[in-house]
C-alpha cells in the first residue's frame, strides 16, 4: 500500500494549538498502536498464572493486583482511542462483573489483525463490514442457532477438504451441519440452590484471580450465596453479600457470618465503668459481664439512623462567657445537659433501641444513650450507611431528634461477636427480602486482602450471571478454539472480500489460549498446534480441549533438562505415581473448568463494538487544553521558601 503524504491543515480553519491528523497512517494506525499498548499491559495478567501489576494512582495509593478492571480504572488513560476500550471493559464489568480482561485483550487482537489487512490494501469500511458479519456469526454459533443455508456450498467445501472420499451429497451436508450447528454449551445450571452446580462456574472465576485458593474461596462464596438465595433466584441481589477485611491471621481463617458485619464494637462509655459506686446511674450495669459498657445485644429492635454527629451543637461564632461565682459555674452546662437528655428521652419513648450514626458520638450523648438502654454504633462509610438503611428499612436523618414511625428501621438481631481477637458488630435479618451475609476475610497485608476481595466479588457476580442464563461453556480457551474452527469454516464459504476479515476475526480468538499458555510458561506455538489437532478431530470430544496451565511443573522441567536428568525425573515422577503424559492440553469439562456463556457473549459483543468504533475513525481533532501552565510539584528536598 502506497504511503500517504500528510496534508497540513489550513491555518485559518482552527485556532492556534489545535492538533489535526487524518487518514490511515495518521489516525487509524496510530489508534491501533495505542490500543495495542493498553492490551499488552493487561494481557500478561490473564488467567490463573497472570502476573500482578503494581499501580500507583494519582493519589499515591498502591495497588498490587492482576484484576484488569482495577488496573484499567486506576490508570489515567488519555488517548481517545484507548479510552473507548476502557469504556467497553467498564460496561462489561457493569453487565456481567467478569471477563473484563477478555474484552481488552480480544479487542486489541482484532485491531492488530485489522492493521495487517489495512497494509494489504483493504479499506477500513471493508474490514468493518467483514467484522460485523463475523460478530453476528460468532454470536449465533455461541448460542447454537447457526446453520448452513446452502447444501451445494457445503458439499463443495467438503469435496475440497476431502477430495479422496466419494460420498453421496447428503452425507457431507450432515457432517458440516454437525460441525457448525452443535451448541457450544456443555452444561446448564438448572437448580440455583444446588451447591455442586453453583461450584462449577464460581470455582473457575475465582481460580483466574486467586489460583491455589479457589477451593477455599469458592466454598465461602457458595455458602454465603445459598444462605440468602431467595425463593425466586432471579431476585438475587449481589449487594446482599458484603465483604469485611480484618488484618491478621491467614486467608484460611476467613469465614461467613450471617448479617451485616461492621469492624467495630458499639460505642459505649458508661460512667459506672470508671466509677462503680455510681451504679444508680446505670442500674443494669454488670461489671463482670460487660467490662466496657452496658448494651451489646438487642433483639426485635427499632433502629434510628443519623448522618449527623450525636453531640452538642456547636455555634458558628466564638463567644465569651463571664462567670461571677461558683453557682454560675455549676449551672453553666445544665441547660445543654437537660437539652441532650430531652432529645434522647424522646428517642427512648419512641421505641428506638438501636442508634446508628455516621458522625462522632460525644461523651455526654453516650452517657444518656447508655442510661436509656440504647445501643449506639458508629458507621463511618456512607456506602455502608446507605446499605444498612436499605436492609433495615430506615431513613437516614440529617437532624438529631426522634424519628417518625415511617423513618424508623427494624432489625431482628444486633449483637457483638469476636473474630480473630477483634470485636465486631453484626446486624442480622431473618426476613428473606432483606437478609444479608458477610464474608469476613483475613490476611497479612491490605493489598492481599483487596485482591482476595476482588476475587470474591467476581464469584458473586458469576452467580448473578447464571441466574439470568445458566448455560456453561468449556473454559481454558476451549470455547475460543472451537469458535475459531467454526468461524474459519464460515469464512471459507463467504464470497468477496469479507472472507478475509472473517478469517482474521477467527484468528483473533487464538489470543486467549495463546496467552494462557504463555503466562503458564508453556510453548505457545506447540500448545496451539495440539489444540488445533484436538479440535479438528471428527469425534465430539475435541470440542472441550483447552490449555493445561499446570503441566509446567512436571513436563516443562523434564523437557528442558538433559537426557540423564530427564530419565531421572521420569523415574522420580513414576515413583510418586505422577503421570507425565500431558502435552499442555486437557479436557476442560473433565477438569471442571467452565465459563459462563453470558460472559463470553457480552465480552465478544463489547470488544467487537469497541474495535469497530476505532476502525471507523479517520480523523482526530484535538483542541488546545484549557488553563495555563501547571505549577511545579513540591519536592521533598525543597525548603519552605
Amino acid at each position: 500500500m502506497a504511503l500517504r503524504v500528510p496534508k497540513s491543515t489550513l491555518p485559518q480553519l482552527f485556532k492556534e494549538g489545535y492538533k489535526f491528523s487524518q487518514g490511515v497512517d495518521e489516525a487509524v494506525l496510530r489508534n491501533i498502536e495505542a490500543v495495542h499498548e493498553l492490551a499488552e499491559i493487561v494481557r500478561t495478567s490473564l488467567g490463573p498464572n497472570g502476573r500482578n501489576k503494581m499501580v500507583i494512582n494519582h493519589l499515591e495509593k498502591l495497588f498490587v493486583t492482576n484484576d484488569a478492571a482495577t488496573i484499567i480504572r486506576e490508570l489515567e488513560v488519555v488517548h481517545p482511542a484507548a479510552k473507548l476500550l476502557v469504556m467497553a471493559s467498564q460496561q462489561q464489568e457493569a453487565e456481567v462483573g467478569d471477563a473484563t480482561n477478555f474484552v481488552v485483550v480480544f479487542a486489541g487482537e482484532l485491531l492488530q489483525n485489522a492493521e495487517y489487512l489495512l497494509r494489504m490494501g483493504l479499506h477500513p469500511s471493508e474490514i468493518v463490514q467483514g467484522y460485523e458479519l463475523a460478530r453476528e456469526k460468532t454470536l449465533e454459533i455461541l448460542e447454537g442457532v447457526y446453520t448452513i443455508p446452502s447444501m451445494n456450498l457445503s458439499y463443495d467445501i467438503f469435496r475440497a477438504a476431502f477430495p479422496i472420499l466419494i460420498l453421496p451429497r447428503p452425507i457431507p451436508y450432515l457432517f458440516m451441519m454437525a460441525l457448525l450447528s452443535t451448541e457450544l454449551a456443555v452444561d446448564k445450571i438448572t437448580d440455583l440452590k444446588s451447591r455442586d452446580q453453583l461450584l462449577k462456574p464460581v470455582r473457575t472465576a475465582i481460580a483466574a484471580k486467586q489460583f491455589g485458593h479457589e477451593e477455599l474461596l469458592s466454598n465461602l462464596v457458595i455458602e454465603a450465596v445459598l444462605s440468602i438465595m431467595p425463593k425466586n433466584p432471579k431476585d438475587f441481589n449481589v449487594d446482599n453479600v458484603r465483604v469485611v477485611k480484618i488484618m491478621g491471621s491467614s486467608v484460611h481463617e476467613s469465614r461467613v457470618v450471617r448479617g451485616m458485619v461492621f469492624g467495630r464494637e458499639p460505642e459505649v462509655a458508661c460512667v459506672a465503668a470508671i466509677y462503680p459506686k455510681h451504679q444508680n446511674i446505670c442500674p443494669k450495669f454488670n461489671i463482670i459481664d460487660y467490662p466496657i459498657g452496658v448494651i451489646h445485644r438487642a433483639e426485635k429492635a427499632k433502629v434510628g439512623i443519623f448522618t449527623c454527629p450525636l453531640d452538642i451543637a456547636q455555634t458558628e461564632t466564638k463567644g465569651t462567657v463571664l462567670i461571677h461565682n461558683a453557682a454560675e459555674m455549676l449551672n453553666f452546662t445544665k441547660g445543654e445537659e437537660s437539652h441532650m437528655e430531652k432529645i434522647f428521652k424522646e428517642l427512648a419513648d419512641s421505641g428506638v433501641k438501636v442508634v446508628v450514626t455516621g458522625g462522632g458520638v460525644g461523651e455526654l450523648a453516650l452517657h444518656y444513650l447508655n442510661r436509656f438502654d440504647i445501643l449506639v454504633v458508629k458507621v463511618l462509610s456512607k456506602f455502608d450507611l446507605r446499605r444498612l438503611c436499605r436492609v433495615t428499612g430506615a431513613t437516614a436523618l440529617a437532624r438529631l431528634g426522634a424519628p417518625t414511625p415511617e423513618e424508623m428501621g427494624f432489625c431482628d438481631v444486633i449483637e457483638t461477636i469476636e473474630i480473630g481477637g477483634d470485636r465486631v458488630t453484626v446486624f442480622r435479618q431473618e426476613d428473606e427480602k432483606s437478609r444479608t451475609v458477610t464474608i469476613v476475610l483475613r490476611g497479612a497485608t491490605s493489598n492481599h486482602l483487596d485482591d482476595i476481595e476482588r476475587a470474591v466479588d467476581d464469584g458473586v457476580n458469576v452467580v448473578k450471571a447464571v441466574t439470568k442464563d445458566g448455560r456453561l461453556v468449556p473454559g481454558a480457551g476451549a470455547t475460543e478454539m472451537e469458535l475459531n474452527k467454526r468461524l474459519l469454516a464460515v469464512g471459507e464459504r463467504t464470497p468477496g472480500l469479507n472472507q478475509h476479515s472473517i478469517k482474521k476475526f477467527a484468528e483473533a480468538l487464538e489470543v486467549i489460549p495463546r496467552t494462557l499458555a504463555e503466562n503458564a510458561g508453556l510453548d505457545a506455538t506447540e500448545v496451539l498446534s495440539k489444540l488445533y489437532a484436538a479440535h479438528y478431530k471428527e469425534e465430539d470430544g475435541g470440542m472441550a480441549v483447552g490449555v493445561d496451565v499446570e503441566v509446567r511443573f512436571f513436563k516443562g522441567f523434564v523437557m528442558s533438562t538433559s537426557v540423564v536428568s530427564r530419565f531421572a525425573m521420569t523415574n522420580l515422577l513414576s515413583s510418586f505415581n505422577l503421570k507425565n503424559e500431558t502435552d499442555g492440553t486437557q479436557d476442560a469439562v473433565k477438569a471442571g473448568i467452565y465459563d459462563v456463556l453470558t460472559a463470553k457473549y457480552w465480552g465478544i459483543k463489547y470488544a467487537t463494538d469497541a474495535a469497530l468504533t476505532i476502525l471507523r475513525v479517520d480523523q482526530i481533532i484535538m483542541s488546545k487544553p484549557a488553563g495555563g501552565p501547571k505549577p511545579p510539584k513540591n519536592q521533598q528536598n525543597w525548603d519552605e521558601d
